[in-house]
């Protein structure tokens, strides 16, 4: 049985004892393209069965991940053969049809405001919009405009109504272009170059109107510092502006590595989940990571459960992830992730 830590709010609880439920699960960065899809030929050509092979990212740990009422990642990929290469340091991208592995890893919704997907221009983003429509996969976070990339994404999930933005910001240590964010009328992701009042005015306004439109209100900011496993103070400041303004949780990702779980006023702050299904890298330092389970309700979230995970098994099971069943390795993640169960 896989190590778990599991911090259940009583009051919500109490309060919404006849309401329905529903379970959220989240993990982190997901990157089809480069090494993953490279894995996936290599397989094929030895005699993998294709399906098999597309899938291969999510299958230790399908069985979590499906059950979930409702599966989200951060997509750190275009979905593309087509498009041209942006200048920057690193561009990934992945044949449209390794959607696949989403599929199979029963993944409902993803996250596109990140630093990758617009790693092959506009004609790669809109590639990516119409494989996620194809296979009915929501997204938010990047669109044609800047409008559209901050429209929320409201899931009905056993009633209860769930919006979803997504913003990317890394202040004033950003080596990305700013054709990476969309503008009012180019295309890209959501979120701000380096002005974290503009940034903070943004997902004020941004989670007020989708508060107007769903019951709960979730963004998932790409942002922190690559590695580092603390976060930055603007991290802190932007969860506070989104929780202050009605949201019910906020969820990170970008450092590749794991970063502290907190709240604030009861709602929980997931800094940075680490990768999960990644193909940026053949193998990482740090395979820690985890799922993170939020037991959510009308009133908010009831109950935040951890999973702790390791993202691959380089090189027996690259590019891998599988659920943490050792005692003393699942320990190690929960104080890496330094879980503050008051109040704050």
């Amino acid at each position: 049985m896989p190590a778990m830590l599991t911090v259940t709010l009583g009051a919500l609880l109490a309060q919404a004892a006849a309401d329905p439920t529903a379970t959220l699960l989240f993990a982190g960065d997901v990157t089809l393209g480069y090494h993953y899809e490279e894995y996936v030929d290599e397989q094929i050509k030895k005699g993998m069965p294709k399906d098999e092979a597309l899938a291969w990212g999510f299958a230790r740990v399908r069985d979590v991940t499906t059950k979930a009422d409702l599966f989200v990642v951060n997509l750190e990929c275009p979905f593309t053969s087509k498009g041209e290469k942006i200048a920057k340091n690193f561009n990934f991208r992945a044949r449209p049809e390794l959607v696949a592995a989403l599929a199979s890893g029963g993944v409902d919704v993803v996250s596109l405001a990140n630093n990758h997907l617009m790693d092959y221009g506009p004609e790669g983003l809109f590639d990516t919009l119409a494989t996620l429509d194809q296979h009915r996969i929501v997204h938010f976070g990047a669109a044609r405009n800047l409008a559209a990339a901050r429209t929320p994404a409201i899931v009905d999930v056993k009633g209860i109504k769930v919006a979803f933005l997504g913003y990317f910001f890394l202040g004033d240590r950003n080596i990305e272009p700013k054709e990476v964010i969309a503008s009012p009328d180019a295309p890209g992701v959501a979120g701000e170059f380096s002005d974290l009042a503009a940034l903070s005015a943004m997902v004020k306004a941004d989670v007020r109107a989708a508060k107007k439109k769903a019951d709960l209100v979730i963004p998932f900011f790409h942002w922190g510092r690559e590695g580092r496993a603390e976060p930055e103070p603007y991290q802190t400041a932007l969860a506070k502006v989104a929780i202050d303004s009605g949201a019910a949780a906020v969820i990170g990702s970008h450092p590749h590595v794991l970063q502290p779980i907190d709240r604030s006023k009861g709602a929980p702050i997931v800094y940075s989940l680490g990768n999960f299904v990644f193909g940026g890298n053949w193998d990482p330092k740090d395979k820690r990571t985890a799922l993170v389970e939020l037991t959510v309700s009308k009133a908010g979230v009831l109950a935040t459960r951890v999973l702790p995970a390791t993202s691959d098994a380089y090189p027996e099971r690259p590019v891998q992830p599988a659920l943490v069943d050792d005692v003393d390795a699942g320990s190690a993640i929960f104080e890496r992730l330094r879980w503050d169960a008051g109040t704050r």
